[in-house]
């Protein structure tokens, strides 16, 4: 699945093969060539990953990681780090100052798609391809398909949006907020109340097959996605 990768990197040739060959692969390049442009990048819209050079002008790629984990907003963006260093110590000091991932110039571009997916898989499953199913509902984002027990459903896009979301992240409690944030983007200015309205028509597409009753609400918070209810 296609991602918004922030790409901080102030050599303008080695930014430029690397933004060539993320979009070639059909990820969608923010770039910044030292920390203060990434910081107004990210005050706009939240990227799905940073890649984020060591050696930057100004405010060093290890500073810049510092900031963006001590950011509620950001703190869960995932972060690769590339870098020339090599030594152990700069590695810990790297993944301590809250990065996913290391990699060591120079690397292939197969390797840095491969640690991309790697991490979303980790920090951010619903921008991955990978089919998911719960409780017998099965949701696969590369046909756009929703199945319960192995029923055909009818979503529109921001429900299923919804519904990757809350089956890649099951039983945990998502504000309405949080939704807006994760599903439509922090962007994106829209109230509250909307994603009520997505819930009931997620609910009503999910009735058919018996599934509406894995999407909970938890009154005062917001809702969750229980794959274990009886």
């Amino acid at each position: 699945m296609a991602a918004t990768i922030l790409l901080v990197e102030d050599e303008p040739a080695i930014q430029e093969l690397i933004a060539f060959n993320l979009q070639h692969a059909g990820h969608h390049v923010l770039r910044a060539a030292n920390g203060e442009q990434a910081l107004t990048l990210v005050r706009s819209a939240l990227p799905d990953v940073v890649l984020l050079d060591w050696m930057l002008p100004g405010i060093s790629g290890v500073e810049l990681a510092r900031r963006l984990r001590g950011d509620s907003r950001t703190k869960g963006i995932p972060i690769i780090m590339l870098t020339a260093r090599a030594e152990e110590v700069d590695k810990v000091a790297g993944l301590d100052a809250g990065a996913d991932d290391y990699i060591t110039k120079p690397f292939s571009p197969r390797e840095l798609l491969a640690r991309i997916k790697a991490v979303l898989r980790r920090r951010a499953p619903q921008m991955t391809d990978d089919a998911v199913e719960a409780g017998g509902l099965r949701l696969d984002p590369q046909t756009h398909r929703v199945f319960g027990h192995e029923k055909p459903l009818s979503l529109g896009p921001t429900e299923f949006r919804l519904l990757h979301f809350l089956m890649t992240h099951p039983e945990r409690v998502h504000t309405r907020s949080q939704l807006l944030d994760q599903v439509w983007g922090d962007h994106v200015f829209v109230e509250e109340r909307t994603v009520d309205v997505h819930i009931r028509r997620l609910r009503a597409a999910l009735q058919d097959s018996g599934h509406d009753a894995l999407v909970q609400t938890v009154r005062g918070t917001g809702y969750r996605f229980s794959p274990n209810v009886a």
